[in-house]
């Protein structure tokens, strides 16, 4: 009974994938997340690899963008003046789900788009 009711949907177009990997991938964005942290949140759901990459490649999203909006709003765009402050904000920013290269970069000084 349950798998004709999903069937149905899916055959209706209320039940899709690619609209809630494209809605969720956009909410965590939104809420400060990057590209490693959300394909290990879907992952955890049980969605394809596959499909996830395709998503986050198609989203639209800017992850430098969403890089430095992230750090703006935790750290008010104050660059690190210490190793420790460097690290603190490093492990944040890599918790969230963005990648050591673009993190470096950042918190170099360094304009994301070299």
């Amino acid at each position: 009974m349950i798998e004709t009711a999903l069937d149905r949907l899916t055959e209706e177009g209320l039940l899709s994938e690619s609209r809630y990997l494209e809605s969720f991938v956009s909410y965590r964005a939104r809420s400060g997340y990057g590209p490693a942290r959300i394909r290990e949140e879907l992952s955890q759901r049980g969605l394809q690899r596959a499909d996830i990459d395709l998503a986050l490649r198609e989203c639209g999203i800017s992850w430098q963008s969403q890089l430095e909006d992230t750090w703006r709003r935790k750290f008010s765009g104050h660059l690190p003046i210490d190793a420790k402050e460097r690290a603190k904000q490093g492990r944040f920013l890599s918790y969230r789900g963005f990648s050591m290269d673009m993190i470096s970069r950042l918190l170099s000084g360094k304009a994301m788009d070299d």
